[in-house]
């Protein structure tokens, strides 16, 4: 392996534990739930989830899960983060 691929592996090593250099301003995942599986979503700070309790409240386990997931590493709306 040549030193400059050897410099870059380092160097991720060290962004991947240096969390707060990441901000995810927006994603869609999969989330397996207990009863179904579903898309979760997150777009400059508002959240969406499939799942009957999402649509009836505005927020969710699956969401509030991914918040706790993804602690200090997301956009806020607005953000120019």
């Amino acid at each position: 392996m040549d030193s400059g691929m050897v410099s870059k592996i380092d160097k991720a090593r060290r962004y991947a534990e240096e969390r707060e250099r990441v901000r995810f301003a927006q994603f869609e995942v999969n989330f397996r739930g207990n009863h179904s599986t579903y898309t979760v979503g997150y777009d400059k700070g508002v959240w969406r989830c499939g799942c009957r309790f999402f649509a009836q409240r505005g927020v969710c386990s699956h969401t509030m899960a991914m918040e706790r997931i993804l602690a200090g590493m997301l956009s806020e709306e607005g953000s120019s983060d």
